[in-house]
């Protein structure tokens, strides 16, 4: 049929422009950015795969620092650990030479000089060794003060490494003192509800974290549906805040143990209030106490009077030095061990994160054998449809022939 108005051979030379050029501008960006993948319609799956599988690389490549930074803080204790070792030998040599009755009660209080000395370096590095600032020899290292470390070794949560370091201390400290909690007033968002308060609906803090601190401790605890039912099924008159309350107490006791008063509030009594710099602090009616806590060092077998004077305290010395030896021993062994876990868990996780990247590789990455075959394709196909959009712009010239 010879028609002027539609010209249809020039509608699908224009049609087929437009398709190829789409995806000749795609292919060109493939080959330009290194990726495949370079917006979500590109791949549906495949963009969501890619972005699960760049967390976990990240995540992985952040667990290898941490459990190198875990090495290093064993290393740290243990090359301290490693002095007081070998204070303790001298200190058991200068017993056996005060055991020997060539020496006079002079003798014996030169050697006993050296001795304390010893014995309150080996304090002295107890109470001082740190890492990135805080002691981790002194028995309240760690996340609840009690000496115990946790190395996030994983990309996910909980994924962890934990060691207990010893408290390298002779004696009985009684300075440890935990402050009252530090106490804000109530902000924007006041989580004082009832749980037939029709105003506010507990499941809108479903998973928000509440914190409580005690002298320079943080403690958190994060809002569980298990929180929530129990205020939606309590009697009138139960609260969030007591539930919350109860739970951070809870965290509290544990690492400070179950005296009461020294937290602030109670559960029941307790009311907390959420501030609006997201701050959660305990106020009470009562006035919040601070306590002191005994810390018993590991190595109080030569802690106490333990000198040696005499030849009868030399021999009781040289028993007390061997039971610290042997709890010197077993800490080292233990921290060499978990060294030796933690190297092993950095080569495990940089295998998995190598693999993980190439996995995300062939998701994500342009191939270029394809690309550039694609990229002469769309050229050649290009040019044919303009070709062709020319010879069809030609076509209505012969409708002139018919009226001549």
């Amino acid at each position: 049929m010879a028609v002027i108005n539609t010209n249809t051979g020039s509608l699908y030379a224009q049609q087929s422009l437009n398709i190829n050029a789409r995806g000749l501008a795609t292919v060109m960006q493939q080959l330009s950015t290194g990726k495949r993948i370079n917006n979500a319609v590109d791949d549906v799956a495949g963009m969501a795969i890619s972005t699960r599988l760049t967390s976990q690389i990240r995540g992985l490549n952040q667990a290898v620092r941490n459990a190198n930074d875990g090495i290093s803080l064993i290393q740290t204790a243990e090359g301290a650990t490693e002095q007081v070792t070998n204070m303790l030998q001298r200190m058991r040599e200068l017993a056996v030479q005060a055991s020997n009755d060539t020496n006079n009660d002079k003798d014996r209080g030169f050697l006993n000089g050296e001795f304390q000395q010893l014995r309150n370096e080996i304090d002295r590095i107890g109470q001082n060794t740190q890492w990135n600032g805080a002691n981790i020899l002194d028995g309240t290292g760690g996340i609840n003060l009690d000496g115990k470390f946790a190395f996030q070794v994983g990309a996910n949560s909980r994924q962890t490494i934990e060691i207990e370091l010893p408290n390298m201390q002779t004696g009985i400290d009684s300075g440890v003192t935990l402050a009252a909690v530090t106490t804000t007033t109530a902000g924007a968002a006041d989580m004082s509800f009832t749980a037939y308060d029709a105003s506010t609906t507990p499941s809108e803090y479903l998973g928000v974290t509440v914190q409580a601190t005690v002298g320079t401790k943080a403690f958190q605890y994060q809002i569980t549906q298990a929180d929530i039912d129990s205020v939606d099924t309590a009697s009138p008159g139960t609260t969030m805040s007591q539930v919350i309350a109860e739970g951070l107490k809870s965290k509290i006791e544990t690492a400070y143990g179950t005296t009461g008063g020294y937290y602030g509030a109670s559960a029941a009594s307790g009311v907390l209030s959420l501030t609006s710099e997201g701050d959660i602090a305990l106020l009470g009616t009562g006035t919040a106490e601070a306590k002191s806590e005994e810390v018993v060092g590991d190595l109080s077998a030569i802690g106490g009077t333990l000198d040696i004077t005499s030849a009868a305290n030399a021999y009781d010395g040289l028993q007390k030095i061997d039971t610290a030896l042997q709890v010197v021993n077993a800490a080292r062994s233990n921290m060499g061990a978990i060294i030796s876990r933690l190297q092993f868990a950095t080569d495990n996780l940089a295998n998995v994160a190598a693999k993980a990247q190439e996995s995300r590789s062939r998701i994500e990455d342009t191939d270029y054998s394809i690309a550039t075959t694609e990229l002469a394709k769309r050229n050649i196909i290009q040019q044919a449809a303009q070709a062709m959009l020319a010879q069809a712009n030609q076509a209505p010239q012969m409708v002139l022939q018919l009226l001549k």
